[in-house]
């Protein structure tokens, strides 16, 4: 098995922590993961990378080769968060059925159907690109929920 890609995990600053559900993750200060603060207008370099993208092509094992770039902002401002992102983007996107845990209640605007809790992105994508990793999800309220929703659509540990 190849070595667990790099991972950027690029926050928009006006998100609330509390809510993010990347929070415990970071806290833990796992090693390989790249955190950056992002500010709406600010260039910001990433490299050759994987971005997570709800428009790219199916994400597989060979992907793994890369980086995996997570941006963590509304659906709304993912535009524009990634007009500031310099570098080579591989858009790629989770498999269709997935299905959030995360009780999602926005007041202002309609979130996609098929959106994600950011963990729970980073979470499949890891499992994809062959790295399943649990642990990832500690400290994540809905984790149990998220695992028996799509226990059939991610690949176990060691797969």
């Amino acid at each position: 098995m190849s070595p667990r890609p790099p991972v950027v995990l690029l926050r928009l600053d006006k998100e609330s922590p509390r809510k993010c559900s990347l929070t415990p993750y970071r806290e833990r200060g796992p090693a390989g993961v790249r955190w950056i603060d992002h500010r709406l207008g600010r260039e910001v370099e990433v490299g050759e990378v994987t971005l997570l993208h709800p428009e790219g092509e199916p994400l597989g094992p060979d992907d793994a080769v890369r980086p995996l770039l997570l941006v963590d902002s509304s659906w709304r401002d993912l535009p524009r968060v990634l007009r500031d992102v310099r570098g080579t983007l591989h858009r790629r996107r989770l498999p269709r059925g997935l299905v959030t845990a995360y009780p999602r209640r926005s007041k202002t605007y309609r979130d996609p159907d098929a959106g994600l809790a950011s963990i729970e992105a980073l979470h499949a994508a890891l499992a994809l690109l062959g790295h399943r990793d649990d642990s990832v999800l500690e400290g994540y309220h809905w984790a149990g929920e998220w695992l028996r929703r799509n226990a059939e659509l991610l690949p176990g540990p060691g797969e």
